[in-house]
């Protein structure tokens, strides 16, 4: 099968975040917001900034998962206006999973976080990302993530 993803990212995000808001225990699981605060977007097909009012819904399963929902605005260096929709899970080994939780510096190779992206805009500059799907590969931080976004070829 021929490879799917490019072998470089087309951006890669950095997304600062708020302190988690837990909302407790549900039938589905621990119910989590995360608020997104801003935070900067680079790369070879796009540049701008996150804007502040996004957020990240996450539910952590029984399992440990994080089975994350998110949604935020980018807008590119030139005035154009991204809706991000973003859908993925973030698991590993629950010793990496606690460091994670304590903001610790954890290497991205020994937990698993991945979302699929879909965007939407009416700027006719960037109206490619309408027509795309894209992973992404997360790395979470104290106050941060980090993503590694790779167009679905």
């Amino acid at each position: 099968m021929a490879a799917m993803l490019g072998t470089q990212p087309i951006f890669q995000i950095h997304a600062e975040l708020a302190a988690i808001t837990n909302l407790g225990r549900t039938p589905y699981g621990e119910r989590r917001i995360i608020d997104i605060l801003g935070g900067t977007v680079a790369g070879t097909r796009l540049n701008g900034r996150i804007l502040p009012g996004g957020a990240d819904w996450q539910i952590i399963r029984g399992d440990g998962a994080a089975d994350i929902q998110a949604r935020y605005t980018i807008e590119t260096d030139t005035g154009a206006r991204i809706l991000v929709s973003s859908e993925g899970l973030r698991h590993g080994p629950p010793a990496v999973l606690e460091k994670l939780a304590r903001g610790d510096n954890v290497d991205p190779s020994l937990y698993y976080f991945r979302t699929v992206m879909r965007f939407e805009t009416s700027a006719p500059e960037v109206s490619w990302l309408n027509r795309i799907l894209a992973l992404a590969r997360g790395q979470r931080e104290a106050s941060a993530v980090r993503l590694d976004v790779y167009e679905v070829e």
